[in-house]
């Protein structure tokens, strides 16, 4: 995904909720999301390198990916995609002592990334960037990532997460919608510099970006409950933004 925002509550009827974008160029083959039929997971999944940007098991865990755009960050060669992360994260019997071995030993094989992985009282983020890896459990409260740092204050990533703290547990998923599907450019002032040109960084500073080869293609919202039961919806756009259908997912957590 290239934007995510969340809301992690231990301890409440809901302790996770997630809404997000990902772009990608629209020629890439992607399934939607639905039930993988190789690996007990469920999610959308890039049929190129067979990984994915967001996913859920039936043990109460789910995992969500972005890049990290920074030119500084030297990807190394043959680096093995980042959409297997998730996979990894969600079909490892402990994810906290998997992540601790990424984040110790394997996540430098990787271009940079944040993985952000979640169960009903945990909530970790790996970072893989310019200054180094760094794993942490993220404090309770509302939460952004694009393809910087967690929390990073782009301006896009702001809206988002303002969105998302201003709602309710009944009105997120319309509000979140709202500035998540904003195609709007950030003023020039306000916009990173990734080392990408000033004519892209504004492109991109977009929620929502509208593009005939590459654009925002899915919006995903989930939530995770007390009882480890998640529930996905996916809406899906094509090339310009056109609007391609949307799936709900319901995800029964099987070690209630």
């Amino acid at each position: 995904m290239c934007l995510i925002t969340f809301h992690w509550a231990p301890d409440s009827a809901t302790p996770f909720r997630l809404a997000g974008n990902r772009d990608e160029f629209h020629a890439r083959p992607t399934a939607p999301l639905g039930t993988w039929q190789d690996v007990p997971l469920y999610g959308g999944r890039d049929l190129e390198a067979e990984g994915t940007w967001l996913a859920a098991n039936r043990h109460g865990v789910v995992a969500a990916l972005t890049n990290v755009r920074d030119t500084r960050l030297i990807t190394p060669a043959n680096a093995p995609s980042r959409g297997e992360l998730v996979a990894g994260a969600l079909t490892a019997s402990d994810p906290a002592e998997w992540l601790d071995a990424l984040a110790s030993r394997h996540a430098e094989r990787y271009a940079g990334f944040n993985l952000l992985v979640a169960t009903t009282h945990h909530c970790w983020h790996l970072h893989r960037g310019y200054d180094g890896v760094a794993l942490r459990e993220v404090v309770p409260g509302c939460h952004g990532l694009s393809n910087a740092d967690l929390n990073t204050p782009w301006p896009k990533l702001q809206a988002a997460r303002q969105a998302l703290a201003d709602s309710d547990e009944h009105r997120w998923r319309r509000d979140t919608g709202g500035a998540l599907h904003d195609s709007a450019f950030a003023e020039i002032s306000l916009l990173p510099d990734t080392g990408v040109g000033l004519e892209l960084e504004r492109q991109l500073s977009a929620a929502f970006i509208v593009g005939e080869q590459y654009g925002t293609r899915a919006t995903t919202w989930l939530t995770l409950d007390a009882r480890g039961n998640a529930t996905l919806t996916e809406q899906r756009f094509g090339p310009f933004g056109r609007y391609l259908g949307d799936t709900t997912l319901n995800v029964l957590c099987e070690t209630q």
